[in-house]
């Protein structure tokens, strides 16, 4: 057996898409004196750019508020660009769903807290993610969703709305 079919992963290039910081209430809201309330919220995105080539992106968004005042609200967006090779069918989606936002997600957490950290606020460091946990709560949802439509499941990288990966 040839080398040109073993199996072959490899992250290309890790880069931030895009990082958006939003401040609405400063300078006032720094004379606040209670501590913010923080929700975050994770997403990951695929696309396919060509035939081996994969773009994974892993979405975050953090909001603080006091009292009902938004003290900041950031959103970034780390991305990858992996190339995956002669793996089969059934284990292309699990990786693309844990592994590639599992090695993407630690340049995500470092971005949102120093951007939040140049805004003036104490760094948010986001907590660890199970990909794997996150990726089998998807699959489960869109099982329940395609037996409710009385579909059959489609083969494919699955969104985090249940639809598959652009193709190109």
């Amino acid at each position: 057996m040839s080398d040109q079919n073993q199996p072959f992963f490899s992250i290309q290039r890790a880069y931030l898409k895009d990082l958006s910081l939003e401040q609405p209430n400063s300078p006032a809201i720094f004379l606040e004196q209670e501590m913010p309330t923080v929700e975050v919220q994770l997403d990951v995105a695929a696309e396919r750019l060509a035939e081996a080539i994969f773009e994974v992106v892993v979405i975050a968004t953090v909001t603080a508020k006091i009292k009902d005042k938004v003290a900041f609200l950031v959103e970034g967006k780390q991305a990858g660009i992996f190339e995956i090779r002669n793996v089969p069918a059934e284990q292309l989606d699990p990786l693309i769903g844990i592994a590639c936002p599992t090695i993407v997600y630690p340049y995500l957490r470092a971005n949102v807290a120093d951007a939040i950290s140049r805004a003036g606020f104490q760094p948010i460091h986001l907590a660890e993610v199970n990909f794997q946990a996150l990726y089998e709560q998807r699959l489960a949802q869109l099982a329940e969703q395609q037996a409710a439509n009385g579909e059959t499941p489609a083969p494919g990288i699955v969104m985090p709305d249940g639809s598959s990966a652009q193709t190109h």
